[in-house]
């Protein structure tokens, strides 16, 4: 409903207290085009925020345009909708259920009967990893493509590669026992980084505590020096991206001095759009998006490998391989650190802009 026009809005200022009694008894001047145009660089400046956002854009997920839109195609999408939801969402679930208990079956014994550092343990435990990660992907109805030659466990190397979702480990950790640099995760997440994934050498962080970044960096040298390491997988750009584009690489891993492993991956979003906006979703909630969908398809290229050359700095070789990695992908490269995802504009910045629009504004009555 409506308000009466005597409601006084408390969040907005009245523009009558700016004024003097005399001035709002005078009778309204006519709005001429160059009063307009005076405020035209402000009015440009919004509009080109609202339509140009183009680091907005990197975290959104775009739907695709509906195919069901006539009386021919409605039954079919909702005979669909059964099929997904019903017998491939049953199998799906049974499919994982028993990869989890052979897995465990397995996983518990060897775990502690061996010697943290025996040699059979840390093989059978990538075994594990490789053949569990597997199943998740047949529990999608993955249907991935790799291109390239297989990466090997050599020492002073690291792969990195763009960031989609969580899945994007699940699908490289299939084929090769990657140790991979990630987020700390609660949950049930959290559980099978600490007590299966540390299996594998992989090293987790708090992007919100500044020691964590001295202890990683630590811990990455130590690892690409070990020659038994499995291979180091770090994911750059260190958020999620919507497979559209791709964001300012972190220099961390293009300043180790050791050779770098470029994979580029692409999702095909013909079934299910694999992008986790791990603000609006949980991961629990997106592996139910994907184990519902009719397939989950994808591309993975391993690249040449590069090193720095000589006088390029770390910043400089990120963005040249940032440059392979999205023209292989077919990826837009947009100038953004993605870490503002995680933080807000400061106030300060909003005031400032407010300011300077209402003293043009009171300049211009007072020319009145």
């Amino acid at each position: 409903m409506g308000s009466s026009s005597s409601e006084i809005d408390l969040d907005r200022p009245n523009i009558e207290e700016y004024l003097s009694t005399e001035s709002m008894q005078e009778s309204p001047k006519k709005l001429h085009l160059r009063d307009f145009l005076e405020i035209s660089p402000t009015l440009t400046e919004a509009a080109g925020a609202i339509v140009d956002d183009s680091f907005t854009r990197c975290f959104k997920s775009n739907p695709p345009e509906p195919w069901n839109w006539n009386v021919y195609l409605f039954p079919l999408w909702c005979l669909g909708v059964i099929i997904r939801y019903t017998v491939l969402f049953t199998l799906r679930v049974a499919t994982l259920t028993a990869g989890w208990i052979v897995f465990f079956a397995v996983f518990i014994p060897v775990h502690f009967l061996f010697g943290e550092h025996n040699k059979w343990r840390r093989k059978i435990e990538r075994k594990l990893v490789e053949m569990m990660c597997s199943i998740f992907v047949a529990s999608w109805t993955g249907v991935v493509k790799y291109h390239g030659p297989r990466p090997s466990m050599r020492p002073q190397q690291v792969f990195v590669a763009n960031h989609t979702s969580m899945i994007d480990f699940i699908i490289l950790e299939q084929m090769t026992a990657f140790a991979v640099i990630m987020q700390k995760h609660p949950g049930w997440v959290g559980f099978i980084q600490k007590t299966i994934l540390e299996g594998v050498g992989c090293i987790w962080f708090n992007r919100t505590e500044s020691k964590d970044r001295e202890i990683v960096a630590r811990k990455l040298r130590e690892h690409i020096q070990g020659a038994d390491n499995n291979p180091l997988l770090i994911f750059p750009e260190g958020t999620c991206v919507n497979n559209h584009y791709t964001v300012m690489f972190k220099k961390g891993a293009f300043e180790l001095g050791c050779t770098v492993c470029l994979v580029a991956i692409k999702y095909n979003k013909i079934f299910a759009d694999a992008f986790w906006n791990s603000r609006k979703q949980s991961f629990s909630m997106h592996l139910f998006h994907l184990m519902t969908s009719w397939a989950v398809v994808c591309d993975v290229w391993y690249l040449e490998p590069q090193c720095i050359r000589p006088g390029e700095t770390p910043i400089e070789f990120a963005e040249r391989v940032r440059d392979m990695i999205s023209v292989r992908a077919g990826l837009r490269k947009v100038p953004w650190d993605g870490y503002l995802k995680y933080f807000r504009p400061s106030p300060k910045l909003t005031v400032q802009k407010q300011q300077i629009f209402a003293e043009s504004v009171l300049q211009r009555l007072d020319e009145k």
